[in-house]
């Protein structure tokens, strides 16, 4: 995104919109000559377009700009127009993990772990993820595959994220993760150690199953790492989809 400087008049009805505060507003001095003006601050732009679209600008100086690789990628993480050329979906995560009625993904045992980095209002460098995907690498736990941050991935076995877009700014990133329920404590604590090395702040989404007799066993796991949980229901109707047959 751009702000051209020949039609801002530096009103600043943009800036409260920006997410991730990066539009600079300039007074008008007259006794320096400096007149009002805006700016967007390219390196801290996550390509959300939210300024753009919020349509406040009384001269029309908001330019959206046609985007190249890696800066492209920003707009893949930030934009919830965009659709992600390796999903063909909309957003920062999949439908896996989110419609599990429909995907059949995870079943009794296992539960959906979702790691989403940068909110609220902070954003986040790509490279900020990487300590939690070499630590859940190391424990032999594999990523979701059809997601916008596996993707990005260089070194399947290090977790190493793309050199030409680790420091690329997005709105948010998200790590989706398959893991047994055995496995929930060397996680929780695993996240833990690594919450020092992370340059944002990131939330942890645990995603299961009731059991048969309608307890939560992963509100119970929750509940033993000395965490709080916050508890919330998402049913998907499958509209349009069968609902998933187990075999």
């Amino acid at each position: 995104m751009k702000i051209d400087p020949k039609t801002c008049i530096g009103c600043g009805a943009c800036a409260p919109y920006c997410p991730v505060e990066a539009i600079a507003v300039q007074k008008r001095d007259k006794a320096a000559g400096i007149k009002a003006s805006a700016k967007i601050i390219r390196d801290e732009c996550v390509e959300c377009a939210v300024c753009f679209r919020a349509n406040v600008c009384p001269s029309d100086a908001i330019v959206k700009e046609e985007l190249e690789m890696p800066r492209l990628i920003r707009a893949f993480f930030s934009d919830p127009w965009f659709s992600h050329p390796g999903t063909d979906i909309p957003g920062r995560g999949t439908e896996e993990m989110k419609t599990n009625e429909v995907t059949g993904r995870f079943k009794d045992g296992f539960v959906g772990l979702g790691l989403e980095f940068g909110r609220p209002g902070l954003g986040c460098r790509l490279k900020d993820v990487e300590p939690a995907v070499k630590k859940l690498f190391s424990m032999g736990i594999e990523l979701e595959p059809c997601n916008p941050l596996t993707e990005i991935i260089d070194d399947p076995v290090t977790g190493r994220i793309r050199e030409d877009v680790r420091n690329e700014k997005v709105l948010s990133a998200i790590i989706e993760a398959l893991i047994p329920i055995h496995q929930c404590q060397d996680v929780f604590a695993a996240l833990k150690g690594i919450s020092d090395q992370v340059d944002t702040v990131f939330s942890v989404a645990v995603i299961g199953k009731l059991s048969d007799d309608g307890s939560n066993p992963v509100r119970d796991e929750i509940k033993k790492a000395g965490l709080t949980p916050s508890i919330n229901g998402k049913m998907n109707l499958g509209l349009g989809r069968p609902l998933f047959q187990e075999a």
